[in-house]
């Protein structure tokens, strides 16, 4: 018998992708779990290798933040890697405070001043309830029993997984950590 098939997911997928088990809150084309994640996600303990996400974190609440990530924690398997990809709240500070109105991706349409754009960037037209900086998601996630967790270079991991950086996108904006147990 063969090597049994990797199992790695992608939670909170804006861009469903083939070859993971995609879980989004939202049902659609490409969505393998439809699921509120403070519900809890519908597998067993330990059933996942990895887990990565991608600028879903911030849509939940900061209350919720610890048990939601426990819940990812639930479902890896021990010695599994959770990759995570959040707005970094330093790299926005530090363009707004050097006038650097392109960081922010809010068309002016939406909004024309820089301060504008921050505040719309910051809350995304209201979807975001929860910032980061890479010393706050690494206290959330020691918080939710991770017992390792590593900040990242994006396209580039600590985990020993190559493939675990396959969705690593948004560079400019973004913080990468990585939390194992």
């Amino acid at each position: 018998m063969g090597e049994p098939a990797v199992k790695r997911l992608n939670w909170g997928c804006e861009h469903p992708e083939p070859g993971w088990i995609n879980v989004d809150v939202k049902s659609g084309p490409g969505i393998d779990i439809s699921c509120d994640i403070r519900e809890g996600i519908p597998l067993d303990d330990g059933s996942i290798d990895y887990i990565v996400s991608v600028h879903a974190l911030p849509e939940i609440p900061y209350p919720d933040l610890v048990p939601a990530m426990a819940e990812l924690r639930r479902i890896l398997k021990p010695g599994g890697t959770l990759r995570l990809a959040l707005p970094d709240l330093a790299k926005s500070i530090l363009a707004y405070q050097s006038g650097n109105q392109d960081h922010f991706l809010i068309p002016n349409e939406d909004a024309r001043t820089l301060g504008g754009k921050f505040v719309t960037y910051l809350t995304w037209y209201g979807y975001s309830r929860s910032l980061f900086t890479t010393d706050s998601i690494e206290e959330l996630l020691f918080k939710a029993g991770f017992t390792s967790v590593v900040s990242c270079a994006y396209r580039t991991t600590a985990s020993g997984i190559p493939e675990i950086v396959e969705l690593d996108n948004r560079e400019h904006e973004s913080l990468f950590v990585e939390a194992a147990m």
